[in-house]
C-alpha cells in the first residue's frame, strides 16, 4: 500500500469525502500529516503553498510527512520540501457548471456574489460584479485553475491552455472525477494498492437538495465561457480518467469492483447509521458530528445507531466525523499539548 500521498483538495468537488478516506487510512496506519501551523484547517489559502505553513516543518531538519491533504494553492517545489520524493500526487475535479452553482451558494459572501440575487444575474454581466484585484475573486471564476496554482484570469489561448494541462500532468499521477465518484474510488484503490474498506465512505460536506438549483441552458453556456480554463481542465482530465480506468481496471472487471464497493457501503450504512442516511443539521443528535454550516448552504450530517461498541463504534464514528473535528483530533494526537 502507498503511504506517502499528496492530495490537492479542490474546493466543492467531493474533496471532504476523499479527505475523510485519507484521515482514516493515516490514523489506522499511524502515518503523519502535514497539518497547517497552529492546528488550523487551511495551509494559508489562498496564498501559494509554502513549506513553512506546515506545523513541525523546519528547513534545517530532514523531517517529511506522509500525507498532505488540507486546502492549499498548489506549488510543487514547496510541497516537495515536506513530503517524501516517493509521494503519489492526485486530486479530484468537478464539472465547472455544478462547481460554480455550489460555490455561489457556499461563498455567497464573496465580493463578486454578494450584490446579486442569483447566479444567472451574475452570469449576465460578470464583469460588473467581478473585481480581479479582490483577494476572494477565485471563488467566482476558474476555482479549480486557481487551486492548481494558476491565474484564474489567465490567457485562454490554445497554447497557454496546453501549457497548463501539461504542467498538471507533469505534477500529478492521476486525477479523479467527482461525478463518477464510485469509479474514482475503484481507481484510487487500484492506484494506491489499498483494500476495499480503505476507500469506502459516506458523502461528507454535502448540501441539502433544497439549496440546489439547475441553470437554464443560456446560463450554462455563459458559465462555461466565464470559466473557460476550468472547463478545459475538466474536459481534458475527464477523457484521461476513462483511459486510465480502461488501462488499469478494464471494462470486464469494473462492474464487479463497483458492485463490491456499493455493497460494502450499504452494509456499513446498515450497521452504522440511524434511518436511511444523511439528515439536516438540526436533526443531528451528537453535536460532535455536526458539520460546519457555511454561506447559504445547509450541510448534512449523520446520526449513529445507539449501542455500537468497540471497533465497530470506532469505524462508524470515523466514517461520519466531519472534516474539522477529525482534523483537530488527529492534530492533537500528532502534536500533543504540552503539560503545564
Amino acid at each position: 500500500p502507498k503511504t506517502d500521498i499528496v492530495f490537492l483538495k479542490v474546493h466543492k468537488s467531493a474533496s471532504s469525502t476523499v479527505m475523510n478516506i485519507l484521515f482514516r487510512f493515516g490514523e489506522t496506519h499511524n502515518l503523519t500529516f502535514a497539518f497547517p501551523r497552529g492546528g488550523g484547517f487551511q495551509l494559508s489559502y489562498p496564498y501559494h503553498f509554502l513549506a513553512r505553513f506546515v506545523q513541525g516543518f523546519s528547513p534545517h531538519s530532514p523531517r517529511r510527512f506522509n500525507i498532505l491533504c488540507h486546502h492549499m494553492r498548489f506549488l510543487q517545489p514547496e510541497v516537495q520540501k515536506v513530503v517524501p520524493s516517493s509521494a503519489v500526487y492526485f486530486s479530484i475535479l468537478r464539472n465547472p457548471v455544478q462547481l460554480m452553482e455550489s460555490s455561489f451558494v457556499y461563498y455567497k459572501g464573496a465580493s463578486a456574489f454578494s450584490r446579486v440575487r442569483s447566479l444567472e444575474e451574475f452570469l449576465r454581466q460578470p464583469q460588473r460584479y467581478y473585481d480581479p484585484a479582490r483577494g476572494d475573486r477565485h471563488y467566482a471564476r476558474n476555482l479549480m485553475t486557481f487551486d492548481f496554482g494558476f491565474n484564474p484570469d489567465g490567457d485562454v489561448s490554445p497554447e497557454r491552455v496546453q501549457l497548463m494541462l501539461r504542467a498538471i500532468e507533469a505534477s500529478f499521477d492521476f486525477l479523479l472525477i467527482s461525478e463518477y465518484f464510485d469509479e474514482s474510488m475503484v481507481l484510487l484503490k487500484e492506484m494506491l494498492c489499498w483494500d476495499l474498506d480503505s476507500v469506502v465512505s459516506f458523502p461528507l460536506n454535502s448540501r441539502d437538495s433544497s439549496t440546489k438549483s439547475s441553470l437554464p441552458a443560456s446560463s450554462v453556456e455563459r458559465l462555461k465561457a466565464w470559466n473557460r480554463l476550468d472547463w478545459e481542465i475538466y474536459a481534458h482530465f475527464n477523457r484521461s480518467f476513462w483511459a486510465r480506468i480502461e488501462r488499469r481496471i478494464g471494462a470486464a472487471r469494473l462492474p464487479g469492483e463497483l458492485r463490491a464497493l456499493r455493497a460494502r457501503r450499504a452494509e456499513l450504512a446498515r450497521l452504522c447509521l440511524q434511518g436511511s442516511g444523511s439528515v439536516a443539521p438540526k436533526d443531528i443528535k451528537d453535536s460532535s458530528l455536526r458539520p460546519l454550516q457555511h454561506g447559504g448552504a445547509r450541510i448534512l450530517g449523520y446520526n449513529l445507531k445507539q449501542g455500537l461498541e468497540g471497533e465497530l463504534e470506532r469505524t462508524c464514528r470515523r466514517l461520519v466525523t466531519p472534516e474539522l473535528q477529525y482534523s483537530s483530533l488527529l492534530y492533537k494526537r500528532q502534536f500533543p499539548p504540552e503539560r503545564p
